[in-house]
């Protein structure tokens, strides 16, 4: 009894320390399981985070790279274009702007030049033209009345011609030969009011001395404010007005 007792126990013993080694290696297998698993987990993860950290500098990197490579081409073209048109702004408007407002300005220059020169060619001639023509007017002898005065009339113009000429065909003329009358003109002054290259207005200062037969001599002074028209190359009185 003893004998079976014990190798009973020992039997169950034996149970035991089997069932107990399964048990054992049974966890140490599903330890191990886990750990393979997590391992592999592990890697994976590892992985995919290289893989993630390595595409972020290329993305960021490329990003820059197509920037720059797209500058050179939008900013290629452009310099050129800008040149060509300033280019052909300066040479299609600028310039010839510049030179028809040069030609405009040195024309005008010229034209005040010769407008400046003309009024004053007219006026030292229309002066000259009025002292000369005021004596001829005024000035006569008995014995050559008719031809004085008949010449000067060629120094008048217009509807004043008309009136000397009866004036001094109807009264100047008879009187000087039948009175003995004498007349001499001087112009002591005289400065040109307005001068145009066609026509002029000269304030004349006149002095005449008048002899009648063997009477003593008369003399007087008086302003005459004479008009003149430019015929031909000739000033011509129009105008004759005591002032």
């Amino acid at each position: 009894m003893s004998k079976h007792s014990e190798e009973d126990k020992l039997n169950e013993q034996t149970a035991v320390d089997t069932d107990a080694g399964q048990a054992e290696e049974t966890a140490t297998e599903k330890l191990a399981d886990k750990t393979e698993e997590l391992a592999d987990k592990t890697d994976d993860a590892d992985k995919t985070d290289e893989v993630d950290k390595a595409d972020e500098p290329t993305d960021k990197a490329d990003e820059p790279t197509e920037t720059a490579d797209e500058a050179p081409e939008s900013a290629e073209p452009e310099t050129p274009k800008r040149r060509i048109q300033w280019a052909r702004v300066v040479a299609f408007g600028v310039l010839p702007a510049v030179a028809i407002l040069l030609a405009m300005g040195a024309g005008y220059l010229k034209w005040m030049d010769n407008s400046v020169r003309d009024s004053e060619r007219a006026r030292d001639t229309s002066v000259q033209a009025a002292k000369d023509s005021t004596v001829a007017l005024l000035s006569y002898k008995p014995d050559t009345v008719e031809q004085q005065l008949t010449a000067a009339r060629d120094r008048l113009t217009g509807q004043f011609r008309d009136s000397y000429t009866s004036l001094t065909r109807d009264v100047v003329i008879p009187g000087a030969k039948q009175k003995q009358i004498s007349a001499v003109a001087t112009v002591p002054a005289a400065a040109s009011v307005s001068a145009k290259p066609n026509q002029a207005v000269v304030l004349v200062f006149v002095n005449q001395t008048v002899i009648v037969g063997q009477d003593a001599p008369t003399a007087t002074a008086s302003a005459v404010r004479v008009s003149l028209e430019k015929v031909g190359d000739r000033w011509l009185i129009s105008s004759f007005d005591p002032v």
